[in-house]
């Protein structure tokens, strides 16, 4: 199963509702309050993140198995626990970073 979630796109302005997570050194907002599930990505300088999440929109799909959806993919960041209830990865598909999204 994979099931398109949102899109992410860089910026360099600042969104209402974005909030800092200053561990990867990213404001982010939230693609739910989005009506079209957009979500904008405002990176600080010295942000740890692949230059490929800093500087081109990525698409995010539900997958119900991530190790699975990852096989034989360009891994660009390894699985991790976004919260408690979800597990993310990004692959990249030729030039376009793709983020898969376990619920667990």
């Amino acid at each position: 199963m994979k099931k398109f979630n949102h899109i992410g796109i860089p910026s360099n302005i600042e969104h209402k509702g974005e909030v800092l997570n200053a561990d990867i050194g990213l404001y982010c907002t939230d693609f739910n309050e989005s009506e079209n599930r957009i979500e904008w990505l405002r990176f600080l300088e010295d942000s740890p993140m692949p230059e490929e999440l800093k500087t081109t929109a990525h698409i995010a799909y539900e997958v119900s198995d991530l190790e699975e959806a990852m096989k034989g993919k360009k891994v660009l960041l390894e699985p991790f626990n976004a919260n408690d209830s979800l597990k993310i990865a990004f692959v990249m598909e030729d030039e376009a970073p793709v983020e898969l999204m376990q619920f667990l």
